[in-house]
């Protein structure tokens, strides 16, 4: 099979040399800016680079953990980056538990502890439910083990014995 690469516009340089454009930036989506500024408001990130590093490593992590129906509608709410970072994920074979979840994320962010990776998740979590729907995410903690609602910035609510 033949795979086709579009052609890059190039750049003149001076001198006569010409190099290729560089690859657009999928930051530049306006919703995209919109979520990494709201997760750096919510964590109260220092720069906007970190809050899109942090939003980068939790959704890749909760893109293994949200499958079927839940995983495509998450990816058709999120802003185009977002849902490609969700849907390019492979499926984990097993789910994790919330602290489980957390300490995954932990390891993927250089010097993070459980807590501050706690604070990561809930950072990008907290700011899902206005941006997918209420109804999206019920759906989607329904799915995930218990312990995640928290992370999502709600209560977890269990039944009465």
């Amino acid at each position: 099979m033949t795979t086709l690469t579009p052609q890059k516009p190039a750049i003149p340089q001076p001198g006569g040399d010409v190099t290729p454009a560089p690859e657009p930036r999928p930051a530049q989506d306006p919703a995209w800016r919109e979520l990494v500024d709201a997760v750096r408001e919510a964590g109260q990130y220092p720069t906007r680079s970190e809050a899109e590093s942090v939003t980068r490593v939790v959704l890749s992590a909760l893109g293994g953990h949200v499958v079927g129906d839940e995983r495509v509608d998450l990816a058709r709410a999120l802003p185009e980056e977002a849902a490609r970072v969700v849907a390019s994920q492979i499926p984990a074979t097993r789910s994790l538990t919330a602290v489980e979840f957390v300490d995954s994320v932990a390891a993927r962010i250089e010097g993070a502890t459980p807590a501050t990776a706690r604070w990561d998740v809930s950072s990008v979590l907290s700011v899902l439910p206005p941006l997918v729907g209420d109804e999206l995410v019920t759906r989607i903690l329904d799915q995930l083990p218990p312990g995640y609602a928290l992370l999502f910035g709600r209560a977890e609510l269990t039944p009465a014995a």
